[in-house]
């Protein structure tokens, strides 16, 4: 396994050839034993030196497959192996296999790349505030020994060396961070249960360093721009250089001051583009806020979700995992089946049609209606149903029902229905802004359009806000909210009880009677069912509770969304 770099010699990567073996657990522990031993001053190792230096919970049982593992890594170019001499104490050992073995330079280097890319993949991360306030001591360091007539190179590369590595390390690490954070939005890798507890404390982390990165990095760019208005980072950079390739091998001293001077001006370029912005082009500390800053929406959006599915709210997807774990905990088919037919009501059509057969035989022996499908006596169905799968019989045809009555009892319900929506919206117009306490007693009808127009009033309402307004969904009336600092209370009586509240001006206006606009069946303030059936609850929901108005006194109105309370909140309070 080689490759070829441009103006080099073929590099050979057998060295990691033992990354992909079958063994290769076990041959990753004797490199690191080998790079153990190195850190000890150690230079050659035996077959039992390295067996007796691996960790007694993953050692094999003898020393046979270490001594063939450090065969494959010599064969690799790992390692080395010279006869062992030390211990022939007999003509006959000089003929025994007996090898001490120690690192190759291409082991080593392969170790340390490995290294360094599990350290790389473990890294969390950080937002180093402190960072930038080492790059800002730097920078005017380098101002300061810029002023100078000659100045000092030992101090010079030392700036520049301490300023490189701090914003090597902010930049790797705010990288890291910055993909561990993507990895939390998405609750890769993180329970729920850590991510709430954890989510204040990375809000407040952002928080800082987004104000640290904003004052900090405008001062680092101010710097930066100081310094390459005076002509004086070229000369730097050459003063770094030259000491960079004053220590360089004989054979590399001719090109090593051009090759540190080019390596120090891609440090000195790439430190600028990070905190300088350019025509065209943001610097990277913007763009950096700028995902940090998007990044709190994302979290608050995550912890919004999560809480949403804790409050119990219908989500598709989850009724579909729990549905998909019931199915994996059936016992048997049977019950599989049976809670197939229940999850989605697709039952075997055997009651397609009756015949007069099966209508007498039910009469006479009648099936009550609680008798569980999977238990009744099966319908019998035309073979010619079965044969062709059309039950027409021949003849003339059956005459059109006359549905004149049914449409007309319609209409009825509907036009008594538009009545009593107009004069529940006639009882609620005020004509001008008044009290909610000088509203009087309401009706059914009229209090329940009153709690639709409250509850969208209060769904517009922010803290801080004394005033607001709505309009329902059918466009039909306008609510003008507004909220007095007086302590005062409301109370609005019902037949179901007494609404109370703070007390606050209201101005309600019937736009379907201004503007023309017809009643409809819809969401606000219009009945939709006739007596004697239950009419609250039908035409949607009613505001959640707030804080404290209730309504109290005899039972509350019931309808498809269960007893309902709508409550105004205290001045002050977020509504």
């Amino acid at each position: 396994m080689t490759a070829q770099t441009p103006g080099h010699e073929p590099v050979d990567y057998g060295p990691f050839a033992h990354l992909t073996t079958p063994n290769s657990a076990l041959y990753r522990q004797v490199m690191r034993t080998f790079l153990a031993a190195k850190e000890r001053f150690a230079v050659h190792l035996r077959p039992e030196d390295v067996h007796a230096a691996m960790a007694a919970g993953s050692r094999p049982a003898d020393v046979e497959p270490v001594v063939k593992a450090l065969d494959a890594l010599v064969a690799w170019g790992n390692l080395r192996a010279d006869p062992d001499t030390a211990r022939v104490t007999a003509v006959e050992d000089f003929y025994r296999k007996r090898f001490i073995y120690q690192l190759t330079r291409a082991g080593e280097a392969a170790e340390a790349a490995l290294g360094t890319y599990d350290t790389v993949l473990g890294r969390r991360g950080e937002l180093q505030a402190v960072a930038l306030h080492d790059i800002v001591t730097q920078l005017r360091a380098l101002l300061v020994i810029a002023s100078d007539d000659e100045p000092d190179p030992a101090k010079a590369h030392l700036a520049l060396s301490v300023l490189t590595a701090r914003f090597t390390d902010l930049a790797d690490n705010a990288r890291a961070f910055m993909g561990s954070l993507q990895r939390t939005i998405d609750l890769h890798d993180i329970e729920v249960e850590a991510f709430l507890s954890y989510k204040d404390r990375l809000i407040q982390y952002l928080e800082r360093f987004i104000q640290d990165l904003i004052t900090l990095g405008g001062r680092i760019a101010l710097l930066i721009g100081e310094l390459e208005a005076q002509g004086r980072v070229g000369p730097l950079l050459g003063l770094a250089a030259a000491r960079d390739a004053a220590d360089a091998a004989p054979e590399d001293a001719e090109h090593a001051e051009a090759a540190a001077r080019e390596k120090w001006a891609a440090r000195w370029s790439g430190l600028a583009e990070w905190f300088v912005s350019a025509e065209g082009r943001e610097s990277q500390a913007r763009l950096l806020r700028g995902r940090a800053l998007g990044s709190i929406p994302q979290l608050l959006a995550v912890v919004r979700q999560l809480n949403e599915r804790r409050a119990g709210r219908s989500d598709r997807s989850a009724d579909f995992r729990v549905l998909a774990r019931w199915f994996a905990g059936a016992p048997d088919d049977e019950a599989r089946h049976r809670l197939w037919r229940v999850a989605f009501g697709l039952y075997s059509s055997r009651h397609l049609t009756v015949d007069a057969d099966t209508l007498a035989e039910r009469v006479a022996e009648p099936e009550p209606a609680s008798t569980p499908w999977a238990q009744a006596r099966p319908l019998r169905i035309s073979p010619q149903l079965r044969r062709t799968g059309s039950y027409e019989r021949r003849g003339k045809p059956r005459r059109v029902a006359d549905r004149g009555e049914a449409k007309r009892r319609l209409a009825e319900i509907a036009t008594r229905q538009a009545e009593q929506a107009g004069a529940a919206r006639t009882r609620l117009a005020t004509g001008g802004p008044v009290r909610l306490s000088r509203l009087g007693e309401l009706d059914p009808l009229a209090f329940e359009l009153f709690l639709r127009l409250l509850g969208d009033a209060l769904s517009t309402w922010r803290p801080g806000m004394t005033t607001t307004a709505a309009t329902s969904g059918d466009g039909s009336m306008e609510i003008r909210l507004t909220a007095l600092d007086d302590g005062s209370t409301a109370e609005v009586r019902t037949p179901d009880g007494v609404f109370s509240g703070p007390d606050h001006l209201v101005d309600i206006i019937d736009l379907a009677g201004t503007i023309g606009i017809g009643p409809r069946s819809g969401r606000d303030g219009v009945a939709v069912a006739s007596a004697g059936k239950e009419e609250a609850g039908s035409a949607g929901p009613v505001p959640a509770p707030v804080r404290d108005g209730v309504l109290e006194g005899g039972t509350a109105r019931r309808g498809r969304y269960g007893p309902r309370k709508a409550l105004l909140p205290r001045d002050g309070e977020d509504r």
